[in-house]
Formats: C-alpha cells, sequence, structure tokens
C-alpha cells in the first residue's frame, strides 16, 4: 500500500473525500446523540430514587381509592396523605424477607389542612443514614438536622414565604416546634420534597394512635437487575400495595421519555446504514471517474491486490476521519440538549401533593437533562465506524477486481 499516494488522491479529490466524510459523519453524530439522550432520560427518571439511595418505594394507597363509595374523611388537621395509608409492622418483616431486598428504611408523610393552608410533614427515620428522607439532611442550607424532639428543619422556600427563620417557633398540628436548619431540595428529588421535616418519633406523635407508625418503606435491592423479579414478589406477598421505581415515572412521561435501549439503538444504526449507503454509492460512481487511473496503474505493473489494498486504505481513512468529526458533532448536539430542562411528573403513589392542592405542580419538577458521553458508547462509535470503512472498502474491492486494463484502456 503506498500512503502518500493515498494522501495525494484524498487531497486532490478534497470535495469527493469532503462528501464521503460527510456521509459517515452524519451517521456517526445521530448513533453518539440518540444513544447519549435515550441513555440521560433514563437518568433523569432515575434520579429521584439515585439521590434517595433507594430503588423501589412501597406504600399502602387507601381503600377509599379503590371504592370510590366510600364517603371522604374530614381533611381538618393531621391526617395521612391517600396514597399513603399505614403499614404494619408485620408487613415491614416481610418486605425485609423479600429475596433481593439489601436494606430497608421507613418514613412518616402526613398532611396538614388548616385556615393557614396547607402542609407536607414528613417524619424522618434517623436508622439508615444513607437510605430514604435521611438524604435531605445533606442538602442543609443554613443549621443543621434535628438531633432531638421538639425540632424542625423547613423547606428552604416554604420558610421564606412564611416568613420563618432558624430559631423561630413553628406550630405543627397544635404543637410548636424550635426551627434548626432550613434546605433546598436536590433536584430531581420530589418524591422526598416535602415543606417540614421532622424526627420520626415526633411525627408519629403528631397522629392519633400513631406511636410506631409508618407510611413509606424505602428498599435498597443487592442488585438492581432484580428489580422487576422484586416488585412481583412484594406484590404477591402484600396484595394492596403500591411499589413505585424509576420505570413508574417512565409510564407518566410518556413520549420521548418511553425511548427504550433497543429503540434507540435500532434508530441509529438505520441512520449510520443510510450514511454507509450513501458512502458505498457515491465511491462506486466516483470508480467511473477512475476507470482510467485504474487502468493505467494496472498496466504498469500494479497487481489488483495492490489496487484493492489501495483503494480500501482510501476508504477507511475517510471513515475513520468521518468518524471522528461525527463523534465531535455528536458531543456537541449532546451538550446543546443538555442545557433543556424537561419536566418529570410525579407517578400518583408517590405524589407527596393532594391533586387539589394550590401548589400541587410541584409535583411535576422540571430537571436538566443530564446528557453525557460515556467511554463505551465512544468505544462503540469508533468501532462501527472501522465497521463502516470495512464494508465499504469491501464493495469498492469487489467492484475494482472485476476491472480488467484491456477493457478500461479500449474505451479510452
Amino acid at each position: 500500500m503506498y500512503y502518500r499516494y493515498i494522501l495525494k488522491e484524498l487531497s486532490h479529490h478534497r470535495q469527493r473525500m469532503l462528501v464521503n466524510c460527510l456521509g459517515i459523519a452524519v451517521g456517526i453524530a445521530l448513533f453518539v446523540s440518540i444513544n447519549a439522550v435515550s441513555a440521560a432520560y433514563r437518568e433523569a427518571v432515575s434520579l429521584p430514587f439515585k439521590n434517595l439511595g433507594a430503588d423501589l418505594v412501597v406504600q399502602r394507597p387507601e381503600a377509599r381509592a379503590v371504592d370510590s363509595g366510600q364517603p371522604a374523611p374530614s381533611m381538618r388537621g393531621i391526617r395521612l396523605p391517600v396514597s399513603s395509608q399505614i403499614i404494619a409492622a408485620g408487613d415491614l418483616e416481610k418486605l425485609r424477607a423479600v429475596p433481593g431486598v439489601d436494606s430497608l428504611s421507613t418514613a412518616l408523610l402526613l398532611w396538614e389542612f388548616d385556615r393557614g393552608g396547607f402542609r407536607t410533614v414528613m417524619g424522618v427515620d434517623m436508622a439508615q443514614p444513607i437510605l430514604g428522607p435521611v438524604r435531605v439532611k445533606e442538602w442543609l442550607a443554613e443549621g443543621r438536622f434535628p438531633d432531638r424532639e421538639g425540632e424542625a428543619v423547613l423547606e428552604k422556600h416554604y420558610a421564606k414565604f412564611h416568613h420563618t427563620k432558624v430559631g423561630d417557633p413553628f406550630t405543627i398540628g397544635g404543637r410548636s416546634f424550635t426551627v434548626v436548619g432550613t434546605l433546598e431540595i436536590k433536584e430531581g428529588s420530589q418524591i422526598a420534597a416535602a415543606n417540614v421535616y421532622l424526627p420520626l418519633t415526633d411525627a408519629q406523635a403528631l397522629l392519633e394512635k400513631g406511636a410506631g407508625s409508618v407510611n413509606t418503606v424505602y428498599l435498597r435491592l443487592k442488585d438492581p437487575a432484580l428489580q422487576d423479579k422484586v416488585k412481583s414478589e412484594i406484590l404477591q406477598t402484600l396484595p394492596g400495595v403500591s411499589v413505585a421505581s424509576s420505570d413508574s415515572f417512565l409510564e407518566v412521561m410518556g413520549g420521548v421519555s418511553r425511548i427504550s435501549d433497543q429503540f434507540a439503538l435500532v434508530v441509529s444504526l438505520i441512520a449510520l446504514a443510510g450514511a454507509i449507503f450513501l458512502i458505498i454509492k457515491t465511491m462506486l460512481a466516483n470508480l467511473v471517474e477512475r476507470a482510467r487511473e485504474i487502468g493505467i496503474l494496472k498496466a504498469v505493473g500494479w497487481t489488483g491486490a495492490d489496487v484493492r489494498k489501495q483503494i480500501m486504505g482510501e476508504v477507511f481513512l475517510q471513515a475513520l476521519l468521518g468518524g471522528i468529526a461525527g463523534i465531535v458533532a455528536g458531543y456537541l448536539i449532546s451538550y446543546l440538549l443538555g442545557t433543556l430542562s424537561i419536566p418529570v411528573s410525579t407517578p400518583w403513589e408517590v405524589n407527596l401533593m393532594p391533586a387539589f392542592a394550590k401548589d400541587a405542580a410541584a409535583a411535576a419538577q422540571t430537571i436538566r437533562l443530564p446528557v453525557s458521553l460515556s467511554a463505551s458508547l465512544i468505544a462503540t462509535s469508533l468501532a462501527l465506524t472501522l465497521a463502516s470503512g470495512g464494508l465499504a472498502s469491501y464493495f469498492m474491492a469487489r467492484r475494482t477486481a472485476k476491472m480488467k486494463p484491456a477493457d478500461i484502456l479500449r474505451q479510452l
């Protein structure tokens, strides 16, 4: 193979080389950007659970949510959310015994309705310091997290709206608490976004006959791949409960968010196949223009193998240049998409806000699309680039091998 001849040939036909490189670049750019966006959506819907260190959230809906014939209870004062009723101690033991469950954390979510408005109260269990709503203590904006009874932490914007600061008294359910800190909820953590955070025992004391009560269970699995199997086991063991996961967010997001690994791969491969077809068609058409050149090369002693190697070298170099350009373009497209914010609606079963609450819109937060390029995606893109070059060069070599110098020169 004559490398200098390859470079001279490509530099002499710059326009043809740019067209071929552009075809590969477009296919690779689409492959990179589509797969990067697909992975970003999966990352976005997993943030609510990832930020809490949980894989699954288990709750028990109110029976009235199923049997609408039951009259609605009074909404005044402290009450349990419709989607999150008390989970019995025996049920907690059954959850711990489910194969695949690594650890478990509990919380007590309460609603309070009074003349002053509506608020959500989260009783936090400190027993599991890295699992569940206890993780919100990492997001303190001011002060500290409660370490004794009678202390509370308020969400930063809620405290500002009520003109409350650290050290002020704050009344919940007729009881006075001291505000010891404020925090700002991390992006994508709406399933832990309460207005007020209390020690679990204080929250239980607010609920009539609530000693030892919990209504939300956060599970971390030994292997996230067991998620579907564990969900099925829980639903069989505890009929009537709801089990939420990142898939629950995918179901309510709809549209682009439903892009699966297989769909993204198929679409991007179709785009790449179109680019390969374009470069093969362009190069085969160019062979007609190069017929005289190939005939002369064979007439002066070049073998068919020499010509094939030369053509393959040109194709591989163009494919490599196009692939690198495509990866760069795909990165730029992904970077631009990463500046967008997408709405992440909260499924009913883990929605902390009642539908009729004035600020229920907080349940549908927008988060920055976490687009990034992984090393595996870049490696796959390069591999596809080389495969594209190999496929194109195969067709080129096959066509070149059929060209006889005598026939070519006779037509000159």
